[in-house]
């Protein structure tokens, strides 16, 4: 974050009274956030020797700005982590990461229970909170072989991913996408996902800090209230994962709510191309389909400029510097317009995963591609596809059944705004599919369903076989689909419906 305070000190010094950050505190100049930030930086010091580790609760306001800023200053290494964070959470974090500095709301330390775990130091911050420290020397930041920043993501193995980022990856990206959309010195953003995740710490903070626009904020997800605040604002972009971007379409009153921006980019979950559209045209906005992951972050992007087609049923093309394959099950490269498993390579790549206090370097092909875990096709101009997970399929009676190729064919269907499928346990066939759907229709049903998916020839086999009408898909913190929450409700519904 050093950069990044640099940066901010030259712009403030020229511009005092730029509005650096709306939140629900109000608007907040330049000078005012840098004097925070550099008092913060004075009060880490005094507890502690030496560049430090710093833990954050990442709420989108003020504060996460500041810290930042005074991470910076110090040279020092950002960890930014959920206010929701449980203890045991807390506890998988000091064993990844090992702060040297906890920086929370006295609610959040007193549940973490940080005093009792080596953090002995106390003093003041950000305007109630609390700083607790380890005190005397800190480990360094050495250890983080030129990361500056980690966040705490979910993982397929039941422990969260620590992914750590360069500043130079996390300048690549947001530099690219800035380019890419067309942002322009002093344009408003917003900062809508959870800043805890690595994503929204680039997209949502450093990006509009590095343009020297305004960050504007969104304490809690509501898509009422954010289309209100991005009007109201004149927020002229942000980036959301596709449930919160569809979710704006069932606000009323909606139409036309986007048209302040230049476009909203969209990524970090299965996107339909017939779903967004209906949503950008009543919205009035453009969205970018993208794909990206805390690995490396939001590496592709169309352009606003691109027909609906390139920009909305494929996945953006890759950043300049950005190489994007598809291998076959021997990691031979496949040629063009073939489905394969997907490799990235190039600037935003991270650092390693957190491990005892440490980056764990990524596994990487002898040419330096890391796999994302995503099948994949290259188009014959140079768009590409991620048409699914390597592992993510319903094995029905001995079948797989691709989980989202039975999506796209729910997704299709009139008045369906939103789906999930997931597997519900099956005695007989070990696993069948329910869809989870989010619907502008209150007679929905599985026989809607189904009669629409044969008339249209949908084969059989990606038919679901319960369909259950719910308010909103499961979320994470972070915006994303939740799936395992998503397993869980439709196991719960499937039985219910047994019973009746």
């Amino acid at each position: 974050m050093r950069v990044l305070a640099e940066e901010f000190a030259t712009r403030t010094a020229a511009d005092p009274d730029h509005v650096a950050v709306i939140d629900a505190d109000g608007a907040h100049r330049a000078a005012d956030v840098w004097s925070a930030a550099e008092a913060l930086s004075a009060t880490i010091a005094d507890v502690v020797e030496g560049a430090p580790t710093v833990l954050v609760q990442a709420d989108n306001s003020w504060r996460t700005l500041v810290t930042a800023l005074a991470v910076g200053r110090l040279d020092g290494f950002l960890v930014v982590f959920s206010g929701h964070a449980t203890a045991h959470e807390f506890d998988l974090a000091l064993e990844d990461v090992g702060p040297d500095v906890v920086i929370a709301s006295p609610h959040c330390l007193e549940t973490w229970d940080a005093a009792s775990k080596g953090f002995q130091a106390e003093a003041s911050a950000l305007d109630g909170w609390t700083l607790r420290a380890t005190g005397g020397a800190t480990r360094g930041t050495e250890r983080w072989r030129g990361g500056a920043a980690v966040a705490m993501t979910s993982g397929s193995t039941g422990r969260p991913k620590c992914v750590v980022q360069s500043e130079s990856a996390i300048r690549f990206a947001a530099g690219a996408t800035i380019d890419a959309v067309g942002l322009e010195p002093g344009d408003r953003v917003g900062a809508f996902v959870p800043l805890s995740s690595v994503a929204a710490l680039c997209f949502g903070l450093y990006l509009p800090a590095m343009l020297g626009g305004t960050m504007v904020c969104l304490p809690k997800w509501n898509p009422a209230d954010a289309l209100d605040l991005i009007g109201r604002e004149q927020v002229r972009w942000t980036m959301l994962v596709p449930t919160m971007a569809l979710q704006f379409a069932m606000v009323d009153g909606a139409e036309g709510g986007l048209s302040s921006l230049k476009a909203m980019t969209v990524g970090g979950g299965p996107m339909d191309a017939g779903a967004l559209g209906r949503a950008e045209d009543l919205l009035g906005t453009r969205f970018l389909r993208v794909f990206g992951m805390s690995e490396c972050l939001g590496h592709t992007t169309p352009s606003p400029s691109d027909p609906a087609e390139i920009r909305l049923d494929r996945d953006g093309r890759p950043f300049p510097g950005i190489e994007v394959r598809v291998v076959d099950e021997h990691d031979h490269p496949l040629p063009t317009g073939a489905v394969g498993r997907a490799q990235v390579k190039g600037p935003s790549l991270f650092t390693g995963y957190a491990r005892d206090g440490a980056p764990v370097p990524p596994e990487l092909t002898p040419d330096g591609f890391f796999f994302t875990g995503d099948l994949a096709r290259v188009n014959e101009d140079g768009t590409i596809n991620i048409v699914g997970r390597e592992k993510q399929i319903i094995i029905r009676g001995g079948r797989n059944i691709d989980i989202n190729e039975v999506e796209a064919a729910v997704a299709s269907v009139p008045d369906v705004v939103q789906v999930c499928v997931v597997p519900v346990p099956d005695e007989m066939l070990g696993e069948r599919a329910a869809a989870l759907v989010v619907t502008r229709s209150p007679s929905l049903d599985l026989e809607t369903v189904k009669s629409h998916l044969a008339a249209s020839g949908v084969p059989k086999h990606h038919w679901p076989e319960f369909v259950f009408p719910v308010a909103d898909l499961p979320q994470n913190r972070v915006g994303k689909l939740a799936r395992n929450d998503a397993v869980s409700l439709a196991a719960r519904l499937a039985k219910s419906a047994e019973r009746s």
